[in-house]
């Protein structure tokens, strides 16, 4: 089908959020620079973001109905086989764009290679409108990217381009009973990562490396974006009369899913990729089980 209109997201700049917080732009300025900061940088990082906006917008608007949204409005957003999804912003913006385009070619553009390390971001501003024929005729190539989901008992699911957390919303500790392969026990801790291939050299790298710095054996998880596998790790297990803890890493996949039964009676929670305001509650009562996604993410390339 034919591609007709560009749904190009983006996510508020620095100086953006600062001014919905102190209503006005001297306002903000009076806050950074009397805690010492440099508001310029505010400044020009906005101006970059702007102009690089602006030219994807003009460069794009001869071929394709354009139309900017927020990320904000990601979740409530019907796609469409017309549509082009197009990502302007940093990396974590087109993970956040992934799990609602329903499988749909993302293409994602880096707008300040000074700032942004455009992991997720193969175009930048000098080589983007390069592409834009190869759309046109669809004879662009994608990286395909394995995500991740989470299906409760009562039928809701929730996608995942990087990681899940599943645990407390706030500093408490998650109780639930956790299942992978044949093996089941109850735990306390401060909650589950879940990891995809693409995910692995963000949080969970963190987490690796916390264990390579207190046991002085290099750690690492080697999965390729591709990879029909999940990675899990406990965090900070608890052993009790209550809870054990031998159940806490493994790869997950179609043969070997991870299913973790709530034990909490308020505040538990899934979330993914970091985004905290578009989650699933998981309280007592409440199973999760998590897998591979039915799609994969594809990165026009």
């Amino acid at each position: 089908m034919k591609l007709e209109n560009a749904v190009i997201i983006t996510n508020k700049t620095r100086l953006e959020s600062l001014i919905e917080r102190f209503n006005t732009k001297a306002q903000a300025k009076f806050y950074i620079e009397h805690s010492g900061g440099d508001f310029s940088d505010y400044e020009q990082e906005h101006m970059i973001f702007k102009e690089s906006l602006a030219a994807v917008v003009e460069k794009l608007s001869v071929n394709f109905k354009c139309k900017v949204i927020d990320r904000s409005y990601l979740p409530n957003y019907i796609f469409s086989e017309k549509d082009l999804p197009v990502v302007v912003g940093q990396d974590g913006l087109v993970a956040n764009t992934a799990k609602y385009v329903k499988g749909l070619p993302i293409f994602a553009i880096n707008p300040d290679n000074s700032r942004y390390d455009g992991v997720l971001l193969p175009h930048n501003m000098k080589n983007f409108s390069e592409e834009i024929p190869r759309i046109i005729s669809s004879r662009f190539n994608c990286d395909d990217i394995t995500m991740a989901k989470a299906t409760l008992n009562d039928g809701q699911t929730l996608l995942a381009f990087n990681d899940f957390f599943i645990g407390p919303a706030s500093h408490i500790s998650a109780r639930y009973k956790i299942t992978f392969g044949t093996e089941n026990e109850n735990q306390s801790s401060s909650g589950i990562i879940v990891s995809t291939g693409a995910g692995s050299t963000g949080w969970l790298s963190s987490i690796c490396k916390q264990v390579s710095g207190m046991s002085n054996k290099r750690t690492e998880i080697d999965m390729t974006w591709d990879q029909d596998q999940l990675f899990f790790v406990v965090r900070e297990p608890f052993e009790s009369k209550y809870s054990d803890a031998n159940i806490v890493s493994g790869y997950v996949d179609e043969a070997h899913p991870l299913i973790i039964e709530s034990f909490m009676p308020q505040k538990g929670v899934i979330f993914s990729d970091g985004i905290e305001k578009d989650f699933l509650n998981f309280n007592s009562g409440a199973i999760v089980k998590i897998g591979l996604a039915d799609t994969k993410a594809h990165i026009i390339v």
